[in-house]
């Protein structure tokens, strides 16, 4: 008769254990949906935002501007084409150097007075 109550209380058991799994898989997503906002909110929206404001500063580059390029070349632009700039690293040296190269500009140029 002992025999016979251990198996009760295991099937017993068994079925209040399959009736809570249920609510577990709420339970687990939900705390990887907030780690997912809070990733997208603290790393991925903040790194959006530097790479558009880095491209927006690159086509915003006039002629006069003293730009670093991405090996550390320090220059001021003289000459600006579609995807290329010719920028003067000392006096007679001139280098052309890829737009997508320039990592900052230092010192933007004075608007011409009109």
């Amino acid at each position: 008769m002992e025999m016979g109550f251990f198996m009760l209380i295991s099937t017993a058991y068994a079925q209040s254990a399959g009736g809570a799994a249920g609510g577990g898989l709420l339970e687990m997503l939900l705390p990887l949906a907030l780690i997912m906002l809070i990733f997208y909110f603290l790393l991925i929206r903040p790194q959006q935002k530097r790479l558009k404001e880095h491209r927006n500063l690159i086509a915003a580059i006039r002629r006069g501007d003293t730009v670093v390029t991405s090996g550390g070349l320090i220059g001021k632009v003289t000459k600006v084409a579609d995807d290329e700039l010719q920028v003067e690293v000392s006096e007679g040296v001139r280098l052309r150097v890829v737009r997508g190269t320039i990592a900052e500009v230092r010192g933007k140029a004075e608007p011409a007075e009109s």
